[in-house]
Order: C-alpha cells, then sequence, then structure tokens
C-alpha cells in the first residue's frame, strides 16, 4: 500500500499562505524558477522537426555527452556503453526496484531521513523498504537494493569519500547493488561532493555501482525531464533491455538538449551564483528568527528547526506568507525540522527576508 501523497496535506497551509497581503513565498518545493539557459533552449528548438521515434538509448552523440561529463566532472573512467537517459530521476527512483525484478522478501533500503521515492520504488515492487542510519546495521541476506544519497535531500548532508567508500565496500562484500542519487552534485556549499564512480572511492571498478543524475537542478530543466543513470555496464544493458520493452523513451529534442546542456559549464556556474546569493539571505535571516540551521553544506535546502514540532513551524511560518515542507515528509527523524528551498525569485526571497526580519 502506497503511503498517501505528503504534498496534499501542505495545501491548507499554502492557502493561509496564499492569503498574505505581500503574496505568498514558496519555499517547499525545489522546483527551479529561472530561464532555461539560453544554450539549452537553442539545441531543443533546432530539433523539434523530428517525426521518428527516437531509441531508448538515444544516440551516440548524447552517450558520449553523458560519458565525457562524467569523466570531467567526478572523475569517472566510463564509455556510452554504461550509461542510460532517463525521463527524468524521479521516474528511474521509482520504478528501478521493479525494472530489476526486486518483489516480496526483499529489501530497498534507504536513509532514515530521505526522499521518500525511495519508499514508493520498494513499495510498487512488493519489496520491503528499510530505513537505515549506518550501513552496518542492514540484513545483508536480504537487502538486494541499497541507496545512497549525497548530497542529502532533504538534509544537505555530503557523505565523505570515505563514508562512500566504505558504503561500496559493505555492498560488495555482501553483493547487493548500490545505487547512489547524485542529483545535488553540481550545488556544494561548505562541501565539495564526490561521486561513488570516482576513482577514490570505487577503484575505477563500477561493478554493482550505479549512480542517477539529474539536468533539473543544475540547468533549470526540471519541464524537460532530462536525467540519467550510468555506472555497471552489466546492470545498464538490463536497465535498456526492460526500458526498450515498456517505451520509456526521452524525446528527441530532449535528449538534443541534454548534449548542450552537459557540453557547456559557464550556465551551472551563473545559476550557482543566483542560489548562492538567495541561500545566503534566507540563512541569515532564519537565524536571525531563531532557527538552527543543521547540515545544508550542499543542495538546495535549508534544514532548520526551532526544536518544535514541525507542523507547528509549518503553521507559524505560513501566517507570515511562506510556505516551507515540514520535516516528516522525509521521515519520523525529520519531526522537528522543515526543508527551506531557495528556488524562489530573488523578489519572492526579499520578501521572506523582510517578513522574517521585521
Amino acid at each position: 500500500m502506497l503511503p498517501v501523497f505528503p504534498w496534499d496535506k501542505l495545501e491548507p497551509y499554502k492557502r493561509t499562505a496564499l492569503e498574505h497581503p505581500g503574496g505568498i513565498c514558496d519555499f517547499s518545493v525545489g522546483t527551479p524558477v529561472d530561464p532555461v539557459p539560453e544554450v539549452i533552449q537553442k539545441a531543443l528548438a533546432a530539433h523539434t522537426d523530428t517525426p521518428g521515434y527516437p531509441t531508448v538509448w538515444g544516440p551516440l552523440e548524447l552517450r558520449q555527452a553523458i560519458a565525457d561529463w562524467l569523466h570531467r566532472r567526478v572523475g569517472a573512467e566510463i564509455g556510452p556503453e554504461a550509461v542510460l537517459p532517463t525521463i527524468g530521476s524521479k521516474e528511474l527512483v521509482a520504478w528501478l526496484p521493479t525494472q530489476l525484478g526486486l518483489g516480496p522478501g526483499d529489501q530497498v533500503a534507504y536513509p532514515r531521513l530521505a526522499y521518500p521515492t525511495y519508499e514508493v520504488g520498494a513499495r510498487l515492487c512488493g519489496a520491503e523498504p528499510v530505513e537505515y542510519d549506518d550501513v552496518a546495521e542492514l540484513d545483508p541476506a536480504r537487502v538486494r537494493l541499497l541507496w545512497l544519497n549525497s548530497p542529502s535531500n532533504p538534509t544537505g548532508r555530503v557523505l565523505s569519500v570515505a563514508e562512500l567508500r566504505r558504503a561500496v565496500e559493505w555492498a560488495r562484500e555482501h553483493r547487493v547493488l548500490l545505487v547512489s542519487d547524485e542529483c545535488y552534485l553540481e550545488l556544494g556549499w561548505e562541501a565539495d561532493p564526490a561521486s561513488v564512480l570516482n576513482q577514490e572511492v570505487c577503484g575505477g571498478d563500477h561493478e554493482g555501482l550505479l549512480v542517477v543524475h539529474s539536468l533539473s537542478k543544475r540547468s533549470n530543466l526540471a519541464g524537460y525531464r532530462a536525467s540519467f543513470v550510468a555506472g555497471d555496464p552489466v546492470v545498464v544493458r538490463e536497465l535498456l533491455e526492460i526500458r526498450k520493452h515498456g517505451g520509456m523513451i526521452v524525446p528527441a529534442p530532449v535528449q538534443a538538449a541534454t548534449v548542450a546542456a552537459l557540453g557547456d559549464d559557464v550556465h551551472v556556474a551563473e545559476q550557482k551564483a543566483r542560489y548562492a546569493a538567495r541561500r545566503t539571505a534566507l540563512r541569515t535571516a532564519l537565524e536571525a528568527y531563531g532557527f538552527r540551521i543543521e547540515h545544508s553544506e550542499a543542495s538546495l535546502y535549508l534544514w532548520a528547526t526551532q526544536g518544535r514540532p514541525c507542523w507547528e513551524t509549518v503553521a507559524e511560518l505560513a501566517e507570515l506568507g511562506i510556505l516551507v515542507a515540514p520535516g516528516d515528509f522525509y521521515g519520523p527523524a525529520g519531526d522537528r525540522f522543515v526543508r527551506v528551498a531557495f528556488t524562489a525569485t530573488d523578489e519572492r526571497v526579499r520578501a521572506a527576508v523582510e517578513r522574517l526580519t521585521r
């Protein structure tokens, strides 16, 4: 049985925030609000006359662009045969256990504070979802899929190279597939996030390892559903065959846009600078209001607490016209925190700062 879709529970507080005379400042969902970079728009527009079916794997140009980016950005020695475009990362997270053939009796493990779709993915195939703080807590006889998430959603925590290496070693020792959700890798602030495909972590061997990456945050492409999975070529090939049968195809114009996005680092740096300014402004205002910020060394969120139940904080901020996500969306361990996304416009951030520091 699937849990209640968490965002539905936030609707009454959203209505309250919308009634504020200065309008709502919505920091609840980490959705991009800035324009799609021109280089990507042009690539998309140039490929709109594509009447034929694209392929699930995509052209070699796309897979080579992904492999080149992984080499340049995360230090991975990987070829185009070990990457696969996906229709947004959430789709992959939700359906990966099913596509891998997991089911009753199997366990899917994920961090105790985590993106809710890890649990959903386990439940969709009938597997048992299991939370962990440390991989050593897990039952290696039953865990079939181990999720890592660094930088973390919601906390912004970054796992060190040593912590990543330890998880890889545990997974290999017990023949468990390790999948690392690295969608916020480009957004490090007080830390430089590493990938499990980095040679310092995996020793240059990708067997039993997959990484998930998204262009939604780094390139403002949430509306394009552009992402990919990469790693163990045997597992990638298996996923390719399954996804071919399911017709899980990234549209051809989006494939072309992905090539352009991965080939241009300038727009990523420009967008990161925008987020850095918004992050600093919001963090300063929240701390002045009485919040304590924990972790948050990367990603697009501030993990904030007043030391009281999260829904009380959500209600109080809604009266100021500020909407945030309650921490218990991400597990019971977050029940005294709220997640504050700094993906709103500069104008809305300024409005929130004024209300918090008035």
